[in-house]
């Protein structure tokens, strides 16, 4: 069955990119909701913003939600990775300010937050997007493609010139409480001459290495206590990659394979494959198929426990 969150519950923090402190409240929503931002600091016009691919105006360093009326709410990829983590099908995400706090630059604050409030079943049943045809996108050296699978299944490779990074490949099955399990303490990640080119241009300006984000320098990682994981990077892309696909407007089964690819890609690859006639359709989840799906299988103690 479909899923909301029990209980309403709030994360306060500052924006990476702008500085700017907000708060978000995750609220209960009825059945064939899906998930929808609502930008409370404004109080006039269509306040309204749809977590959907068609909505996203994209961007390389976030994912950038747009209404109609040109409201937006941008970093959201955190927050909906976390939800489809979790399995949590209905929300509606109120907030004051036009960017989600980066909090730790990971997921596990949203997760652990969701947990503990716990999630109620609707009765409606679950609608997930199942790909039949491959779809694959390039741009310069990255790419991206989804082809069939009974299950969401992600695999990422990156390889940058900083020894401290490196080349990693990973791949996953997002089921069997996988994503909190292996992923969602991951944080975001940047090279210290991004991190000084962007904040020289008035981007990344609630940054802090020490609180957010994990900076590398050549061959050493410049943030206070290390990695969380030897293979940190190539994870949070990963968790960037599930809160991306999650802008489907439901659950997928298939099978994501990004190579150097980022928010901009991944959003490419989700526009063609609903622009490709007869490569995805909406399907109604039995129980097993309910099980192969993020979320299902997800233990508390499994969570991982962080500074």
């Amino acid at each position: 069955m479909q899923t909301t969150i029990k209980s309403p519950i709030s994360f306060s923090g500052k924006g990476l990119h702008s500085g700017a402190a907000a708060t978000v409240t995750v609220r209960p929503a009825g059945a064939y909701h899906g998930i929808w931002f609502k930008r409370i600091d404004i109080s006039l016009g269509d306040r309204l913003i749809p977590a959907r691919w068609d909505a996203v105006n994209r961007s390389p360093l976030c994912t950038k939600l747009e209404n109609a009326a040109g409201l937006s709410v941008s970093t959201v990829e955190h927050l909906m990775a976390a939800l489809a983590g979790c399995g949590i099908h209905n929300a509606l995400v109120e907030i004051d300010g036009p960017e989600v706090p980066i909090l730790d630059g990971s997921a596990i604050p949203f997760v652990r937050g969701f947990v503990q409030r716990g999630l109620r079943r609707l009765s409606a049943p679950v609608m997930a997007f199942e790909v039949l045809e491959t779809v694959t996108v390039t741009d310069g050296d990255a790419t991206a493609s989804i082809s069939p699978s009974d299950t969401l299944r992600i695999d990422f490779e990156i390889d940058f010139v900083d020894a401290a990074i490196g080349h990693q490949q990973k791949s996953l099955v997002m089921n069997n409480g996988s994503f909190a399990r292996e992923l969602c303490d991951s944080r975001t990640f940047c090279r210290q001459a991004d991190v000084d080119a962007m904040q020289a241009n008035g981007l990344a300006l609630g940054g802090n290495s020490g609180e957010n984000a994990v900076v590398f320098d050549g061959d050493k990682v410049v943030s206070p206590g290390g990695l969380r994981h030897a293979d940190e990077p190539v994870r949070h892309k990963m968790l960037d990659a599930l809160g991306d696909l999650a802008l489907a407007g439901g659950p997928l089964l298939g099978h994501y394979k990004g190579n150097r690819a980022g928010h901009s890609l991944t959003n490419t690859l989700l526009r063609k494959l609903f622009a490709t006639p007869g490569a995805v359709r909406m399907v109604e989840c039995d129980a097993s198929m309910v099980a192969r799906l993020p979320g299902s299988g997800l233990v508390w103690d499994e969570i991982p426990q962080v500074a």
